[in-house]
Formats: C-alpha cells, structure tokens, sequence
C-alpha cells in the first residue's frame, strides 16, 4: 500500500518554494546554494531534498508555479464573459493581487528563466506568452481598430511594464495599498486606451 502525505506536507513545500524564491530574488539563482535554502528554511538540507531533488527542481517549481497561477487567473476572469472594459479592469485587478503576495518568484521568473533547460524554458515562456495573449485579446475586443493595425500586443505590453515596475518602488507600509493601486492602474490604462490614435507608419504598413 503507498505511504500517503504526511498532515502539513503542502504547507511545508510552500514555505521552501517561499524561502527559495526570495533568496533567488535578492541574491540570483546562481549564487544560491541549498544549505542557504535550508538555513532560511529552518529545515535540514535532508528535509529539503525530501520535497526537491535539487536546486533545479526548484527554480522549475517557483517559475513554473507562479506563470501557472497567472494562466489560471487569465482563464477565470475570460470564462465569466464580461464586458471587454469590465473584464479588463478585473484582469488588472487580479495581476496586482497576485503580483502582491508573488513578487520574489515573478522576479525568478523574469530574471532566472535562463537557467532553464530548454524544454523546460521552452513551456515555462509559452504559458508567460498565453497570459500576454489573454489580455492582448481583452485590449483588441475593447479597440479593435488597434488590433487592425497591431497595436494590442505592444499596449498589453506597457501594461505589464506599469505593473512590474511598480513594485519595484511601492512600499509595504505605504499610505496606498494594491488594492487601491491596481484601481489607478486600471483607470490610467483603460482611460489612456481611449485615447490611443494608430500611428500613421502603421497606418501605412497595414495597408
């Protein structure tokens, strides 16, 4: 009969995948050893090998495991089929408030992914461009115009570029939290969005 899990064992890989993310963040992948890992842990570096093979095993689990999360995100905001403004304002919304409580491993993700092994990029990067495409289409259905010309990937970009960028100097303990942001985030870009005209070049080349 197989061993099941023992009670807590979930809790604890997430706490390791935790440590580890945040040591991958702030020192880098390369420079990380699994003794730090362990040590952050509060852990033997035996108990971490019972969950991870490898130091490997865990970038693959914190870059995969965070670019996951978001798909899913994109597909339950998509499946309840609202309003191309209002499912765009709750796409945002629901980035902001992952990225909130996620944001060693989306470092890990954007700065360590390459120091996956291909296959391993490879899906990681195509589950990262299923997200942009998600939110690439809710800005085509709102300015399809935009889309005619090829604008909605490039904007969903400078969404994503806002979004990041603002963790890099939003303060825990600051007077607004990410609630609040994500709601300025939405308005700045939706209302922006309105006033998007296509460039003439690109007028030009779509002709």
């Amino acid at each position: 009969m197989a061993r099941g899990r023992a009670s807590g064992y979930d809790d604890q890989r997430e706490m390791i995948l935790a440590h580890a993310a945040r040591l991958f963040a702030r020192r880098g992948y390369p420079a990380t050893s699994m003794n730090q890992v362990a040590e952050a842990c509060g852990l033997s570096k035996a108990t971490i090998y019972h969950y991870f093979r490898d130091k490997y095993a865990l970038l693959v689990s914190i870059a995969d495991g965070h670019v996951s999360r978001l798909q899913v995100l994109v597909a339950d905001v998509v499946r309840e089929a609202a309003a191309p403004d209002l499912q765009l304002r709750e796409l945002i919304r629901r980035i902001v408030e992952e990225y909130a409580d996620a944001q060693d491993a989306h470092r890990v993700l954007t700065e360590d992914v390459k120091f996956l092994e291909p296959d391993d990029r490879e899906r990681v990067l195509g589950k990262e461009r299923e997200v942009v495409a998600g939110f690439a289409r809710t800005v085509a259905a709102l300015r399809p115009e935009l889309e005619q010309v090829a604008l909605s990937k490039p904007l969903t970009m400078l969404l994503f570029g806002m979004v990041n960028w603002m963790f890099m100097w939003m303060k825990p303990d600051g007077k607004l939290d990410h609630d609040a942001m994500a709601v300025v985030v939405a308005d700045l870009f939706v209302g922006g969005l309105a006033a998007v005209k296509p460039p003439l070049t690109t007028e030009l080349l779509a002709e």
